[in-house]
C-alpha cells in the first residue's frame, strides 16, 4: 500500500530547495539598482574599454574540444558507482555497462575521424 506519510522528509525538501532560489531572486531584484543609460550597453572587460568590434569570431574546434572533453568526464561519473558495487548488481549490468562503453568508443572514433581531437 502506498502512504503519503512516508514521504513527508521528501515534501519538505522539495518545497525549501524550491523556495530557497525563488527568495534569493526575488530579494536581489528588489535590491539592484535600475540605472538604464549608455554605459550599461557597452562592454566591459577588465575595467579597460574595447578596442575595435566586440564581435568576434571564435574557432568552433575549441569548443568540439571541449564538449568531448565533457561527454568522456561524464563517463567517468557514471562508472565509477558501477564498478564500485559490480558484485552485486550481477552480469546483466556487466553488459549494459559493455554496451555503454561501446557506444562511447563508436563516438571517440567518430570525433577523432572528423579531426575534433586534432588542436592546432
Amino acid at each position: 500500500m502506498f502512504l503519503f506519510s512516508e514521504y513527508d522528509t521528501f515534501w519538505i525538501y522539495l518545497s525549501i530547495s524550491s523556495l530557497i532560489p525563488l527568495l534569493t531572486f526575488s530579494i536581489s531584484r528588489s535590491l539592484v539598482p535600475i540605472n538604464k543609460g549608455p554605459e550599461k550597453a557597452t562592454s566591459y572587460e577588465s575595467g579597460i574599454e574595447p578596442m575595435g568590434d566586440t564581435w568576434i569570431q571564435f574557432r568552433i574546434r575549441y569548443y568540439m574540444f571541449a564538449l568531448v572533453f565533457v561527454v568522456f568526464d561524464v563517463e567517468t561519473v557514471f562508472l565509477y558507482p558501477w564498478a564500485m558495487s559490480f558484485d552485486i548488481l550481477g552480469l546483466f549490468t556487466f553488459i549494459e555497462a559493455f554496451i555503454f562503453v561501446i557506444i562511447l568508443i563508436v563516438g571517440l572514433v567518430y570525433a577523432w575521424r572528423k579531426g575534433a581531437l586534432e588542436w592546432s
